[in-house]
């Protein structure tokens, strides 16, 4: 019986083996938790299509919007763990949910192999040309002047988690209007159903050129090469602000070695691509490949940190 039981496991892992060594023999699909057109869509077409000239398979996008990522991510989480289903996740479904939930419809850590960070977003607040306020100064005494008057749109939790940290910081109360992604929360941001949006160049920047709507502040730590004369947070005087937006890649829970390491070389190749870098650096998405054991430490970190700025902010799990 013993036997048996040993001769079987090592049966099972030559198989194992084998699939992994003619892997990919099918199509990847990518699941994205937002819109086409949305920043995470936009780069992981990016990244599939480079991924899918190397390894000679397609490399689909599959948009699964709606309930802050975690319908995609429920989905990655119950799918064979072959290397065929991955999630194009960001800290809305890693990171958010869980410190939002009580009940998370899946375990981001158990559920998931963490195969490769991506990347960070630049992300800006936005203000429609109406509101009069050309700086973050300007803008915080006119919302303390005006309680409930500014309804701001969120296209994703980063919208969110960072309006909820601006109001604290700031002491400011303001109304909110969720969006299933960017795209339908800037159109309503230019037709000025809302004031303002934390948003990405993907969405907002060609109507920041256009003059239609205006940038205030970005969120990350340095000014941004593709809108320098836009100061940052704490250039505005919000030193504490410290949203981080991010994208990783991740497959169900459980993804063989084999599988997971060929896909981390693959995708960490494209990133290294002159095309694929001048792709990105036009969505302003700065890259940051990374090994697997990296994104699970990242993961964590992420979780814990998202989850003390909400409650620091008053958003407690529902």
């Amino acid at each position: 019986m013993k036997f048996a039981r040993v001769f079987a496991t090592l049966v099972l892992a030559a198989i194992a083996s084998g699939a992994a060594a003619q892997f990919p023999n099918k199509p990847i699909k990518i699941i994205v938790p937002f819109p086409a057109g949305s920043a995470t869509d936009t780069i992981t077409r990016i990244l599939g299509n480079s991924v899918s000239a190397a390894v000679g398979q397609a490399v689909v996008v599959e948009n699964k919007a709606g309930a802050d990522g975690a319908i995609a991510g429920a989905e990655v989480a119950k799918a064979p763990p072959d290397g065929y289903t991955l999630l194009m996740a960001t800290n809305s479904p890693m990171a958010v949910v869980p410190a939002m939930k009580k009940v998370p419809p899946y375990d981001a850590i158990a559920d998931f192999t963490p195969i490769t960070d991506i990347g960070r977003y630049t992300f800006f607040l936005y203000a429609h040309v109406g509101v009069p306020a050309t700086t973050l100064a300007q803008l915080i005494a006119y919302a303390k002047a005006n309680p409930g008057k500014l309804a701001y749109g969120t296209g994703n939790t980063t919208g969110i988690v960072s309006f909820a940290q601006l109001s604290s910081l700031a002491g400011i109360q303001m109304l909110h209007v969720p969006y299933k992604g960017e795209p339908a929360a800037i159109t309503d941001l230019i037709g000025g159903r809302v004031q303002l949006m934390f948003a990405t160049p993907t969405t907002g920047l060609a109507h920041v050129k256009d003059g239609k709507i205006r940038a205030i502040v970005t969120s990350l730590k340095q000014r941004s090469p593709i809108l320098p004369d836009v100061p940052t947070m704490g250039e505005s005087g919000l030193p504490k602000f410290s949203i981080l937006s991010w994208a990783a890649l991740y497959g169900p829970g459980k993804m063989p070695k084999d599988i997971t390491d060929r896909l981390n070389r693959e995708f960490v190749a494209a990133m290294k691509r002159p095309d694929v870098i001048a792709a990105m650096d036009k969505q302003a998405f700065i890259l940051n490949p990374s090994t697997p054991a990296e994104l699970a430490a990242f993961t964590r970190e992420q979780m814990d940190e998202y989850r003390t700025i909400l409650r620091a902010a008053g958003v407690q799990a529902e």
